[in-house]
């Protein structure tokens, strides 16, 4: 007997999202003798544990291929409710809803974190002898899910949109910075990535051939505020004005770091932004110019602008969702569906999977060979590595009335079985 999907998100959004869970949704359809209805978990694992199930299957069609386009995590929501070892009854209730509303089938899209959710509930399925596979779907603008030799992964759903981001940004930050740098010739401008440096790092896309005075500062560059003063007077008094791109995580100093659920620091709720530091740091030990510095904190728009997203990033984001519905039409429990780059000179991949123990918090950090001497810029391997993930074209958004047309999903919800469960 056929059984039913559940499908949830987890942490930040992305660009893609949406095109992993329409990949979920259109494979299913195409098995219609293995898969039943798809439902989706409302904001995460926090919608299992209440129980609150968005019909999937019941939305017009035309507003499930809307999410291609969709970004952010909007259509069925997303949290950072992180299940622990010895959080027994949301375990429980996992079970109980799964076995309430015949779900054989549970795909979990996400980082690290949302990895081991779905790690977690394929062993605790294979304990409680319930028949459910859980296959899960990656996702994460941070680029970190994975090994360090990128034989695991090769690249998150999401990167290619946020790399793709910053290549365009910068590029306009530098006309600007151009125009007005006899009274602002520094310019700051905060990317995210708490500890590692994939997403400041493509900035560098933006000037390839190294014809902006434009400095980088990830996170693993090891460098002190200090020192980065000193750079920027140096390219002060080369070129009369510096763009500096640094991480949120870069080291300089307590800021009233906030933590999120899963520990993780949330900058975004921090009390002071580490480009304000560094503004004030420049402006307070003077520049080697007149004028000051200035800086920007760019914001969420960085992981869910759509106008941004990359071409390339849209159609992995949707075949990794159709790999994670083939590996769970084979009954295959504990997987990660997987992206890997073929060898040779130009730009292709294959979808494969991986085991869930394998990525299941695991971290991968931008290599340091892949950081020049100086600290604050990347090497060519890097460029390379990177280039083919933005793509070479612009993405089609549908307007309606001027402004753009996301998906509009019907609130059709599974009638709960259970009695109200209440989240700790």
């Amino acid at each position: 007997m056929k059984k039913n999907v559940l499908v949830a998100q987890s942490g930040g959004p992305s660009p893609v999202i949406n095109n992993s869970l329409r990949g979920i949704i259109n494979a299913c359809d195409s098995y219609p003798s293995i898969f039943g209805t798809v439902y989706g978990a409302w904001h995460g694992i926090e919608g299992v544990l209440k129980e609150e199930l968005l019909n999937l299957s019941d939305q017009d069609k035309k507003e499930i291929a809307l999410l291609r386009t969709t970004p952010a995590a909007g259509s069925i929501g997303t949290c950072r409710y992180k299940l622990k070892d010895n959080q027994e009854a949301d375990f429980k209730r996992i079970i109980e809803i799964f076995r309430a509303h015949n779900i054989g089938y549970f795909f979990y899209i996400g980082g690290n974190d949302s990895q081991h959710t779905a790690f977690k509930v394929s062993e605790l399925a294979k304990a409680e002898g319930l028949d459910v596979v859980a296959v899960g779907v990656p996702k994460t603008i941070d680029n970190d899910v994975g090994d360090n030799e990128f034989k695991l992964i090769d690249h998150t759903p999401g990167y290619g949109s946020v790399a793709r981001y910053w290549s365009h940004i910068v590029q306009t930050a530098n006309e600007e910075n151009k125009g007005s740098c006899p009274a602002d010739p520094v310019l700051v401008l905060q990317a995210m990535g708490r500890k590692i440096g994939y997403i400041p790092a493509a900035a560098r896309l933006a000037d390839p051939n190294h014809e902006m005075p434009l400095q980088i500062y990830l996170t693993e560059s090891g460098l002190s505020l200090e020192e980065l003063g000193d750079r920027v007077n140096n390219q002060l008094i080369q070129d009369k004005r510096c763009i500096v791109v640094i991480s949120e995580g870069f080291d300089c100093g307590s800021i009233g770091e906030v933590k999120d659920a899963f520990g993780h620091t949330s900058f975004g709720s921090s009390k002071i932004s580490v480009q304000q530091t560094v503004v004030n740091y420049l402006n307070d030990k003077g520049l080697k110019t007149r004028g000051a510095a200035r800086g920007q904190v760019m914001g969420t728009d960085q992981r869910h602008s759509m106008v941004y997203a990359s071409l390339v990033d849209l159609d992995e984001a949707y075949q990794v969702g159709l790999k994670a519905v083939e590996i769970a039409s084979k009954g295959e429990n504990g997987w990660m569906a997987t992206i890997l780059r073929n060898p040779g000179p130009d730009y292709s991949v294959r979808y494969d999977k991986v085991a869930l123990e394998k990525v299941a918090l695991s971290e991968r950090f931008f290599p340091k060979n892949w950081i020049t001497e100086s600290g604050t810029d990347v090497t060519e391997d890097f460029i390379k590595y990177v280039k083919p993930l933005i793509g070479e074209e612009w993405v089609n958004v549908p307007l309606e009335n001027g402004i753009q047309r996301f998906t509009r999903l019907k609130p059709i919800f599974e009638q709960q079985k259970l009695n109200k469960y209440n989240i700790k």
